[in-house]
């Protein structure tokens, strides 16, 4: 809480730079958060005692869950935009769990500070996400990070890619942070303004999608910028554990013989073929250059669950929208800071399914499921099935609220979707924003971010009795 109130003086030193009246709230929310953190922390200071799985799980959970709550405080403030607390809170999970669904419109005209603080939430989001998934989870044993870790050869094979987590939590920011500095770089060489960089590759690196344009990336109409959100989006979409091997090996062949990231690659690759086919195919745009542009654009920010636009893909001939939306249930690679079920989960599932209808045809031999060369363990198998049969409840129950609040059933889907892959845009009533639905909805779907960006069990967890038994 203490540290969190740190990040309340950025947005509050820009609206002084653009002297936009707007830095008020967020010096109130500072002492809010910075208060709060030390009466809580001071009682406490010398209590001393090993943290077990149990209170691993339960620090997880409150980091996303108490962390975004006070991060909407400011939000609650603001005279422009004048949200309610619903709306605030919606931002504010939103941003942080890296979601990029906004209840916002005529975002041009907002504060500085105000469209600074949301792309800012999206990048402490995406660096909690990080280390959580790659040095923080696989200690706890949850998540997917550990399965996948724990049964490929090479650097990303360890536990720990350095002896202490703290080590690893360094290193791993280190590289986010450059590749952030990367992006910025590149946005403002390519002709966006120095904010408008640094707002930008904050949400590109996290694939959070929040923009300072209610036009998203297309407000640039530039396929230079387009080009290069594409690539940090897939650089950002791979396995951070990979960049650290490369980093310290100074070698791309990690990547390449990496199976996960050999299918991600696979995967932007198919999409924008078929989305180039239909659209050139169904004369959407008359132009090749702008229907490639569009295609690989939408396909590749779509399918890392970032959900930035140049256009209205809803508008798209119909089978597209709808793929991309599906695509993005497959989202970035395990430890990295795309949302959907992770590529490595998906390989597994159609391992298995090639496992099951071999068995069909040959019942007495012995199949084997590998990852790359290593040979998978059932344990792991049966634990990509359980997460997979969790994501599905989850997303039909959720479905399901949102139904019997009375929305229609293409946006009740979409919207599902678009919170628990943590992507942002949906179809139907929410292709535009979540400004349109009504509250009780909007608290789904604050849980469904939830359930998207902790990976489902790690939240399912807490509701089990034998959790809280001593």
């Amino acid at each position: 809480m203490t540290l969190l109130s740190v990040t309340m003086l950025p947005p509050a030193i820009v609206s002084l730079i653009y002297r936009d009246g707007g830095g008020v709230p967020f010096l109130m929310a500072f002492l809010w958060c910075l208060l709060i953190g030390l009466f809580s922390w001071y009682p406490n200071r010398l209590k001393k005692d090993d943290l077990r799985a149990r209170e691993g799980f339960l620090i997880v959970v409150l980091f996303w869950v108490v962390l975004a709550s006070f991060s909407a405080i400011p939000l609650m403030l603001l005279e422009t935009p004048n949200l309610s607390t619903t709306d605030a809170f919606f931002e504010a999970f939103s941003g942080l769990t890296t979601t990029g669904a906004t209840i916002l419109i005529q975002i041009d005209g907002l504060p500085h500070a105000v469209l600074f603080y949301r792309q800012q939430l999206q990048w402490l989001g995406g660096m909690g996400i990080i280390v959580l998934a790659v040095a923080v989870l696989p200690m706890l044993g949850i998540g997917g990070m550990q399965l996948y870790r724990a049964e490929t050869p090479g650097p990303v094979k360890d536990s720990k890619m350095t002896p202490r987590i703290a080590d690893t939590a360094k290193h791993l920011w280190y590289i986010y942070l450059a590749l952030t500095v990367a992006c910025a770089t590149a946005y403002w060489l390519a002709g966006m303004s120095v904010f408008d960089a640094i707002c930008h590759s904050f949400s590109t690196i996290a694939i959070g999608g929040f923009s300072t344009h209610d036009a998203s990336i297309g407000y640039f109409n530039s396929p230079v910028i387009n080009l290069i959100c594409v690539f940090f989006l897939i650089i950002a979409g791979v396995n951070f554990a990979l960049h650290y091997a490369a980093v310290q090996n100074k070698s791309l062949r990690n990547y390449f013989s990496d199976p996960e990231f050999k299918v991600f690659i696979a995967i932007q690759v198919v999409l924008t073929l078929i989305c180039f086919a239909v659209l050139m195919s169904t004369g959407y745009y008359q132009d090749a250059d702008v229907a490639l542009d569009q295609a690989l654009f939408q396909s590749v920010s779509i399918s890392t669950t970032a959900g930035f636009a140049t256009t209205s893909f809803a508008d798209w001939p119909t089978l597209l929208p709808l793929l991309l939306i599906f695509a993005s249930f497959i989202g970035g690679c395990a430890g990295s800071t795309g949302g959907g079920m992770k590529v490595v989960r998906i390989v597994l599932l159609y391992l298995q399914g090639l496992r099951e209808l071999n068995k069909l045809v040959h019942p007495k031999a012995i199949f084997t499921i590998k990852l790359g060369t290593k040979a998978l363990p059932n344990r792991v198998i049966e634990a990509v099935w359980g997460f997979f049969s969790a994501y599905a409840a989850v997303f039909v129950i959720c479905m399901l609220l949102l139904l019997a609040s009375g929305m229609d059933g293409i946006t009740a889907f979409t919207a599902v979707a678009a919170c628990m892959n943590n992507l942002g845009p949906g179809l139907g009533g929410v292709a535009a924003n979540f400004a349109g639905i009504n509250d009780f909805s909007k608290w789904v779907l604050i849980v469904a971010m939830l359930f998207g960006r902790l990976e489902i069990f790690t939240l399912l967890v807490l509701f089990t009795p034998a959790f809280w038994r001593n």
